[in-house]
């Protein structure tokens, strides 16, 4: 039944700076950069939670996830294992993730598919319903001077109870 649909819209963006790598969907990815953030950074991740987080009406990822000493390295994943605890306590399911990664590095093409899977995994759906891609701002803004990145992304939930 439609009534029970939801759909939610998250975004996040982080600077960057020097460095050997950068976590992206779950994936440790080697390159040239490393996001300054508080947690491991992870734009995509945290554009999907954010979108989670306002299809279930739960408010957004600064009011779920202090943003603090607290967090200092912790992995992206666990924040989304956390979500996905609460929606199943309010019955919601995943029904499809559509996530767009901006930045110029690093370049996604190799990765996109075990970020699928990793985040599948971690939300418990089939890999097919996880859309992970990329593009670039073709050298304008903050993602263009390689200042930082960011990501979009749209959820669908159901509730099923």
């Amino acid at each position: 039944m439609i009534n029970n649909l939801r759909i939610g819209i998250g975004f996040d963006s982080h600077q960057i700076e020097n460095g050997d790598a950068m976590t992206l969907g779950g994936i440790k990815i080697s390159c040239n950069y490393k996001i300054i953030a508080h947690s491991d950074g992870d734009v995509v991740t945290h554009a999907i939670c954010d979108a989670l987080l306002g299809a279930a009406h739960l408010g957004d990822l600064g009011s779920f996830v202090p943003d603090d000493n607290s967090t200092k390295n912790l992995s992206s994943l666990v924040i989304l294992k956390n979500i996905m605890n609460k929606l199943a306590e309010l019955n919601m399911k995943v029904i499809n993730i559509d996530s767009t990664f901006v930045g110029n590095v690093p370049r996604l093409e190799p990765y996109k598919n075990k970020m699928e899977l990793k985040l599948a995994e971690v939300i418990d759906i089939d890999p097919d319903k996880v859309s992970c891609k990329a593009t670039t701002t073709d050298g304008m803004g903050p993602e263009g001077r390689n200042e930082g990145i960011s990501a979009y992304a749209s959820v669908l939930l159901e509730k099923t109870k």
